[in-house]
């Protein structure tokens, strides 16, 4: 008695070794049939023994390999063809359907023990990688994914990579960028005095790829990583091409090399991301709880924060002055691991760029954007189709959260608590910028793209947009946008000829929350960050929103003070604190007296006649704002060299073991005013009794928990409901964040906050796409 099915497997199912992993399944059964991949996923018929047949299909999602998610398998039962064996047939184009497309994966152990064997043919080879490992979204143009789809396509395979690419039974079958040194990319250095600078001719080959000698090909390449390591232990800032773009690179232990580093990138006070070598290196250097270390040293590899242990003392200062934690991740490239195993001491690995602007991913571009900056070029000629930044985690309470997810992440969507009838782009926020696009029950919410403040931003974005409209087969038949007039997503929104949806800053923040958490009823939304437009015109930023998806009432706000100055005001914590004790009626208090002595002749009498007049002086709500007013009565910091700096050194100045803590002052009703008289003036008290900042930041902290609590309270009350959903970079803040979930959950309501998007405005166009879904449908 024979059963034959027909199953359709959609998921990530292409790029991770799926088909050799059907193969080996049906080989194992004894049944017979084909596998193939589509634009749509996996297709297969298997036909057999009828316990054998649905054995197979259940082991189609409950044995998938490490880097497959399988999202459903659909089966039929077909009638039997009586085939001879098992096959692997080729892909088929399916016009206008989508399959879902792996992230890049961190070199897996298997092609790491090839690469420091001495006996392997692929010995040190810097590209390395098998259908468990390597490049995927990176190189990938167009699905299914083969390799005439990638970037792989201008390397023809030499005959043994040939003959494992094709062996269903071989680790590397159908591994798209499967290469070594005989037939694939290979390193080039440039700098002074190094004569094999790469070309971006052909016409730099000797020899054709298929007729290099292996032997010479591992000299070569390793003679250019001697070159660079040797460059980069004299001090000199290195540009390494990586798997989404350049990084730069220099010594993490050299105070000279960083402090170079940060004046030619343009890039002041903000923290710098370190990679070592191993776990046990960055045991050397941080404390490194169990969930920690499985973020390192998983398949994504991304940065990950972690507190620096007061003993270590390798790292040089300046690293991230003035924080108690530091971003360090792991070689989640086969080059990554043969350059830090090369230098033998950590490396700083930040972005190739400026400040502010996207990073470099080709060979010409980078020589030309980061000449300025690097003193030599370690590059390769494997071109890079998508620009990808390295995602950014911590973990907090003991769950993992993005600060800034990219590589390893995007673009798996995510799933929506309903299916949508209509295509929906969500054009995303002014800073931290990520787009999404809907399609039936999936948001695919792109790589951080950045702060969207200048023309180069702005093409980077639009190109990745095309790119996942191409990929995943999407036509936006509905824009939703940011209600901020000047924002450059929102001017490209509403130059697209669609229907159009604006979306306030907040409640698109507590939405993108809710709806990743399936809750669909009327919640409380708390969203706390430095500026949004809001509904009056106002600049918005410590809002409790009675929120549903299609709509909002302001429930409560932080009583507002004048963001003198605009967006000046941000990068002067100064200015803020001038304003919220003008706006309190607390400027004369003898607390101030530092403040005041501090600033600029003639600046107070300046921001004081700016006020009175209302000369660029919008009000805003902005709990971040506030922030930075209390780091500067603290003395923390008066100018910002990057947004929220003065908030993040406050932060990691607390001292937890303090007593005591301020008290916000709920005022009145529609909207209640949180007001933040009686906080500064127990700041000020404090200050002017000589209590160390340290104890003044910890009180402060603890008075925005109680803050949320007591308005969550008063919220749920007026709604009927104990659901909170918290998102805005002030929660960001591990103690603002870690206290709230705590006693939100004492107090019996139900905290909620982003697990798969960052909790920051990298979250914003979730949130915009489910409001503009929920609007039309009057949800």
């Amino acid at each position: 008695m024979t059963k034959a099915l027909s199953l359709h497997v959609t998921g990530v199912v292409q790029g991770v070794g799926f088909r050799p992993f059907v193969y080996q399944l049906a080989s194992d059964l004894s049944v017979s049939g084909w596998v193939r991949n589509a634009s749509d996923g996996v297709y297969c018929v298997v036909e057999g023994d009828p316990a054998a047949v649905d054995a197979f299909a259940r082991s189609l999602h409950d044995s998938a390999p490490p880097m497959a998610v399988v999202e459903s398998v659909v089966g039929e039962e077909v009638d039997p063809e009586g085939f001879e064996g098992f096959s692997i047939i080729a892909s088929e184009a399916i016009e206008g359907v989508m399959t879902l497309v792996s992230p890049d994966i961190a070199t897996c152990e298997a092609c790491e023990r090839e690469l420091l064997d001495p006996e392997d043919r692929r010995y040190r080879y810097p590209f390395i990688n098998c259908t468990n490992c390597g490049p995927r979204f990176t190189i990938i143009s167009d699905v299914p994914y083969d390799r005439p789809m990638t970037t792989m396509r201008d390397f023809p395979m030499c005959p043994e990579c040939s003959a494992e690419y094709g062996d269903p039974m071989d680790r590397r079958f159908h591994a798209q960028p499967d290469a070594c040194f005989i037939c694939g990319p290979r390193l080039y250095l440039n700098a002074p005095g190094v004569e094999d600078e790469w070309r971006w001719s052909i016409e730099r080959e000797v020899t054709p790829r298929p007729h290099r000698d292996q032997k010479a090909e591992c000299v070569r390449s390793d003679a250019l990583l001697a070159s660079a390591a040797e460059r980069l232990l004299g001090g000199d800032i290195l540009a390494v091409k990586g798997l989404g773009g350049f990084q730069l690179a220099c010594d993490a232990t050299s105070e000279a090399a960083v402090t170079r580093l940060r004046e030619r990138k343009h890039r002041w006070g903000k923290p710098l991301a370190v990679m070592v070598a191993t776990l046990d290196e960055v045991r050397d250097l941080c404390h490194v709880p169990d969930e920690e270390e499985a973020l390192l040293a998983g398949s994504a590899r991304p940065i990950v924060l972690l507190r620096v242990r007061e003993d270590a003392q390798v790292l040089a200062p300046s690293i991230a002055p003035g924080l108690a934690e530091v971003g360090v991740m792991l070689p989640y490239t086969p080059l990554h691991h043969l350059l830090l195993r090369e230098v033998g001491r950590p490396l700083v690995m930040t972005s190739g760029n400026l400040s502010e602007e996207p990073i470099a991913t080709g060979n010409t571009e980078a020589l030309e954007r980061l000449g300025d900056i690097a003193d030599a070029f370690l590059m390769h000629d494997r071109d890079i189709y998508s620009r990808y930044d390295d995602s950014v985690t911590r973990v907090v309470r003991g769950a993992t959260e993005f600060v800034r997810r990219a590589r390893g992440f995007a673009p798996f969507p995510l799933r929506l608590p309903f299916e949508s009838d209509i295509a929906i782009l969500a054009a995303g926020p002014e800073q931290k910028n990520t787009f999404a696009l809907v399609q039936g029950d999936y948001a695919f919410v792109s790589q951080h793209i950045g702060d969207m403040e200048n023309a180069e931003t702005l093409e980077y974005y639009e190109r990745t947009l095309e790119l996942y409209r191409r990929l995943f087969r999407i036509r936006p038949e509905l824009v939703a946008y940011d209600l901020h007039p000047e924002y450059l997503s929102t001017k490209f929104a509403l130059a697209l000829d669609l229907p159009s949806v604006g979306v306030q800053h907040h409640h698109a923040h507590v939405v993108g929350v809710a709806a990743e958490h399936g809750v669909t009823e009327p919640f409380v939304g708390v969203a706390f960050d430095g500026t949004g437009y809001g509904t009056d015109g106002h600049i918005w930023g410590g809002e409790v929103l009675l929120s549903r998806w299609d709509g909002f009432t302001r429930f409560a706000h932080l009583s507002e003070m004048p963001l003198v100055g605009g967006a000046s005001a941000i990068r002067r914590p100064a200015r803020m604190a001038v304003a919220a004790l003008q706006a309190a009626g607390l400027l004369g208090h003898p607390g101030a007296e530092a403040l005041r002595s501090r600033l600029a002749e003639g600046e107070e009498r300046t921001l004081l006649t700016m006020i009175e007049r209302g000369v660029n002086s919008p009000p805003t709500s902005s709990m971040g704002r506030l922030f930075d007013a209390v780091a500067a009565l603290c003395s923390v910091r008066d100018d910002a060299l990057y947004e929220g700096q003065a908030a993040i050194e406050l932060e990691a100045l607390a001292d937890h073991s303090a007593d005591g803590e301020y008290h916000f002052e709920l005022v009145g009703g529609d909207p209640v005013i949180i007001d933040s008289g009686p906080v500064l003036l127990g700041v000020l008290d404090d200050l002017a009794s000589g209590i160390p900042s340290r104890v003044i930041s910890a009180r402060f902290h603890r008075a925005v928990v109680a803050a949320i609590v007591d308005a969550c309270v008063r919220a749920s009350a007026a709604l009927g409901n104990a659901t909170v959903a918290m998102a805005g970079g002030v929660f960001m803040n591990r103690l603002v964040l870690g206290g709230a979930m705590e006693r939100l959950t004492v107090a019996g309501m139900r905290p909620l906050t982003h697990v798969r998007l960052p909790v920051n405005d990298g979250g914003i166009s979730y949130g915009q796409a489910v409001v503009a879904w929920a609007r039309r449908h009057e949800v």
